[in-house]
């Protein structure tokens, strides 16, 4: 199938520099990029940034039982929000 892509200048004369190195065509460096890039995303599930958690007793009696709505406010209370 042929189509029409933009890249920036320099991220196609490294590919040009780089097929004329290996005696390939743009076309098969792009294709053999693709397919690594689909590879990857279809293989590895998505990685979560690791759980930052502190050191405390958790939520004081005030606030146990308060709605995300409530403990949002009080802590902008004073700042202007």
């Amino acid at each position: 199938m042929k189509t029409t892509i933009e890249i920036a200048d320099d991220l196609f004369e490294r590919v040009q520099r780089v097929a004329r190195k290996e005696k390939t065509t743009f076309r098969s460096l792009t294709e053999q990029g693709l397919r690594l890039v689909l590879q990857e995303k279809q293989s590895k599930p998505r990685k979560l940034p690791p759980l930052v958690t502190v050191r405390g007793r958790g939520l004081t009696d005030e606030f146990k039982n308060a709605s995300w709505d409530r403990i949002r406010a009080e802590s902008y209370r004073g700042r202007g929000a």
